[in-house]
């Protein structure tokens, strides 16, 4: 019997995770789809958006969506972010774009190990401290320098905007407490955190499993997150502060997608995160070992204590030993 409906892409037929939009951000309007796009409808009329190009759809305040549209985000292994005033409030997203567990396998290994965990730690600092030898630092060596760097960072868009700077305050709660500078650093860095989940789930990583941030369902994410922020959501949120903005929001939104998209953030993200992972086990560039993730087959396989993988599939009664 013929299943009604257009049926689910197949994985070698989506785009790869880097070769999509960042993100796209709806508000006050009905989200469903149309074949394979998701259309937004308001009273200006109908906007569609080819699915398999989403890496990540922010839905504001005013959104409804229907469970059409969640399955078609779902089957192109787009991620959604529920978005409120008070900042990203829930993330959903679907299949990965993997064809392996491999790069999960070497996340998990890595962090369950004190000197792998520890060495994966030192190479994310490392990305920020790239004239410095962070080999024989301590964690919380490497944690002074890096809030040591973080305030440099603050004080120096201060005075290149001209905004007076007291310190990072805000309340998860109330977005609207905080000052300009504090809410625009907040809705950025939302952005970026939406944009770096949606990157993590869509190449098979795990978002929970952190290397410097731990015991949170997004340790992970604030981890690959903070490799970019001094360069991305820091700048952007003073620009905005400075323009005296009257959306703070929205214009962080937008200013934070045009920087994106024009740093091919996407594609470094993704290279980081294999580099990060698979480097230690991998015997020639990440690029090629990569391409098996990408490309090759569906094979479920077998673990064996004493031995090599075995096929999946089929009934190994016959060699049990009574």
């Amino acid at each position: 019997m013929k299943i009604p409906g257009v049926p689910p892409a197949e994985l070698a037929e989506l785009n790869r995770a880097q070769d999509r939009l960042s993100f796209v951000y709806l508000e006050r309007c009905v989200i469903h789809r149309d074949s394979n796009a998701i259309t937004a409808t308001d009273d200006k009329g109908v906007l569609h958006i080819p699915a398999a190009t989403l890496g990540v759809l922010m839905l504001g305040p005013g959104t409804s969506v229907t469970q059409q549209a969640m399955m078609l985000l779902a089957d192109n292994g787009a991620t959604a972010v529920w978005v409120g005033e008070q900042g990203v409030r829930y993330y959903a997203h679907g299949r990965s774009l993997a064809r392996s567990s491999r790069l999960i396998v070497a996340q998990a290994a890595a962090v369950s190990h004190r000197d792998r965990r520890l060495d994966v730690a030192r190479a994310m600092y490392r990305m920020r401290f790239p004239d410095e030898d962070t080999h024989n630092l301590t964690m919380q060596q490497l944690r002074g320098k890096e809030g040591a760097r973080v305030r440099r960072c603050y004080r120096e868009h201060a005075r290149r905007t001209g905004i007076v700077w007291t310190n990072r305050d805000y309340n998860p709660d109330d977005f609207t407490s905080g000052d300009p500078v504090n809410q625009a650093l907040s809705a950025a860095h939302a952005c970026l955190y939406g944009i770096v989940h949606a990157v993590i789930v869509a190449i098979g990583a795990s978002p929970a499993l952190g290397f410097v941030h731990t015991g949170h369902e997004r340790s992970f994410v604030y981890d690959i997150a903070d490799l970019y922020k001094a360069e991305i959501t820091i700048p952007v949120a003073f620009d905005i502060a400075a323009s005296e903005s009257t959306d703070i929001g929205t214009d962080t939104r937008r200013a934070v997608r045009d920087r994106v998209n024009g740093g091919a953030l996407l594609d470094r993200c993704v290279r980081d995160i294999r580099n990060l992972l698979l480097r230690p086990a991998c015997s020639g560039p990440i690029d090629d070992e990569w391409a098996d993730e990408e490309t090759g087959d569906d094979t479920v396989r077998l673990w064996d204590a004493d031995g090599p993988e075995l096929v999946g599939g089929r009934n190994y009664g016959s060699e049990l030993d009574f």
